[in-house]
């Protein structure tokens, strides 16, 4: 009996201390649940070839769903870690998404995880880890460079209650390259120059109603680093049909922002990468100021202004081009209307100098503020970036009337856009000249694949975008939200017309309005 209850007390005693230690550490949690459904048409703005879905991936009308859990352990304000899941986004019906009969797949995606501490006895913070970073943007509000979810350090200190300092250095991609025998050119083992390293700094300046933020980033780009995959679908090597670049998956969106247009999709035909012994790493940068007054409430003035280049070891691959962007609002009792405009640069008609679109990083983060649907800007999983998810080589001028609201909980914004391109039409002529229509067929593939969702805007085609977003927020964690968006395009006739198309990835001969109309269901705490 002595012995049982001598071994009674050694538990309660180990149970105790163990209760104790978890006692020391805050878990918060937070979460997002949300139902979407869509119907629409023409995503790609083509209706060709059969086609009757919202493009050549969707139906008309979609049903989707995405669960977002957050858990922060928190044991001091010093030292607290993070975990991030995603769950979805699941399409119902969907096999490979989970959302076909039974269920069962493995869709659960770690997004976050990271460690926030402090270094004794300084103001200086660290984060460490999966995490998301974003260049600033007070305007468009989604930075054109660089915005997403990547491995890193960030470092923040704050010198006084006017200025701070973010540093970071972000490491994209490396130990991705599965290596072998380049056809065109040379071995390469694995893991060879395939890394992307980006650091930056911003340097945030806070005054009465004045928010003004200088910023830089620098990155090195290892030649490889965009053979992810090793293979395309049909077996054949990655450089074989895309020169040493583009594998599969994520890289075709990354090259879309660092090569040109023209050297990602057909790249054997037009001279660009076929040839080319890229092994040295590329560099890019990039530089921007962005402003938020506020002094002279309910005025309000927001700017940013980015400039970026890439400079490979082949200058007719190199990409450089700047984007500015302008908001104007006056805050009044029923709403706040607005003013919007960008232009960004875009390429001209020679191929053999690169590309005169600005660079980007990634901007798969963030929600853009001008527009919800040409470009990347729902809040939640509708059908959104037509266009694509970034705003190089096109111009825009915008009025909106954001937050109306007569009815409590109930609130309404409208926008209206007219887009332009500032790429130069002659490209088309020049990319005719490398190859037939028929030889395109066979090198180029959906644009989205690219970075380049259905069009390819030039100086002289025009879009229309009409979009109207409403929120009810039915209980406190509960918001409903019905939108509706309209894009009208008109393309410049040209007998070239063909190679545009091959271009945009589509093999359609029409073009038809784009449209969609969702309606989603969000629960979060």
């Amino acid at each position: 009996m002595r012995k049982l209850a001598t071994l009674l007390i050694a538990a309660g005693l180990v149970f105790g201390a163990g209760t104790t230690a978890a006692n020391a550490i805050d878990f918060k949690a937070k979460g997002e649940w949300v139902m979407s459904f869509d119907y629409g048409q023409n995503g790609n703005f083509t209706g060709g070839n059969g086609q009757t879905g919202y493009n050549g991936k969707e139906d008309e009308f979609n049903a989707k769903q995405r669960v977002r859990l957050q858990l922060d352990a928190v044991a001091s304000e010093s030292l607290s870690g993070t975990v991030f899941f995603e769950i979805g986004n699941t399409t119902w019906g969907n096999a490979d998404s989970g959302g076909a009969l039974g269920a069962d797949q493995q869709i659960v995606e770690v997004r976050r995880a990271y460690i926030d501490w402090m270094v004794p006895n300084t103001e200086l913070k660290v984060r460490m880890g999966l995490q998301g970073m974003a260049l600033p943007s007070f305007a468009v509000q989604k930075n054109q460079a660089f915005n997403d979810d990547v491995a890193g350090i960030t470092l923040s200190y704050q010198f006084t209650e006017n200025v701070g300092v973010t540093a970071f250095w972000a490491r994209p991609y490396n130990d991705n390259f599965a290596g072998g025998t380049d056809n065109y050119r040379y071995d390469r083992p694995a893991n060879f120059m395939d890394n992307i390293d980006a650091f930056g700094l911003t340097i945030p300046l806070t005054f009465d109603g004045i928010k003004v933020t200088p910023w830089g980033m620098i990155a090195a780009i290892g030649p490889n680093a965009f053979g992810l995959e090793g293979e395309n679908p049909d077996g054949s090597s990655y450089w074989d049909t895309f020169g040493n670049f583009v594998g599969e998956s994520a890289s075709k969106q990354m090259a879309a922002g660092l090569l040109p247009a023209w050297g990602v999709i057909g790249s054997d035909l037009n001279r660009n990468i076929s040839g080319v012994k890229l092994d040295k790493y590329a560099v890019a940068w990039w530089a921007g100021l962005t402003a938020d007054i506020t002094y002279f409430d309910p005025f309000r003035v927001a700017f940013d202004f980015t400039a970026g280049g890439v400079d490979w070891d082949e200058s007719r691959l190199n990409r450089a081009g700047w984007m500015a962007a302008l908001l104007l609002e006056y805050k009044m009792d029923w709403g706040i209307p607005g003013l919007v405009g960008w232009y960004a640069s875009g390429d001209n008609s020679n191929l053999g100098d690169g590309s005169e679109r600005m660079p980007y990083l990634s901007v798969n983060n963030g929600d853009n503020d001008f527009s919800y649907y040409a470009f990347d800007g729902h809040p939640y999983i509708a059908r959104e970036g037509a266009i694509g998810n970034n705003m190089a080589g096109t111009w825009g001028v915008g009025l909106r009337v954001k937050d109306v609201s007569f009815i409590e909980d109930l609130k309404h914004t409208l926008r209206v856009n007219l887009i332009g391109g500032t790429n130069n039409h002659k490209i088309f002529k020049e990319l005719a000249k490398r190859a037939t229509l028929d030889q395109w067929q066979g090198y180029t593939s959906n644009g989205a694949d690219y970075g380049f969702r259905s069009v390819y805007l030039t100086d002289q085609d025009t879009m229309l975008e009409i979009g109207l977003h409403n929120e009810y927020k039915m209980y406190e964690n509960f918001t409903i939200m019905l939108d509706a968006n309209y894009l009208a395009l008109w393309l410049a006739d040209t007998k070239y017309d063909g190679m545009r198309r091959y271009m945009d990835g589509s093999n359609s001969t029409e073009t038809r309005d784009a449209w969609n109309v969702n309606v989603s269901f969000v629960y979060s705490f």
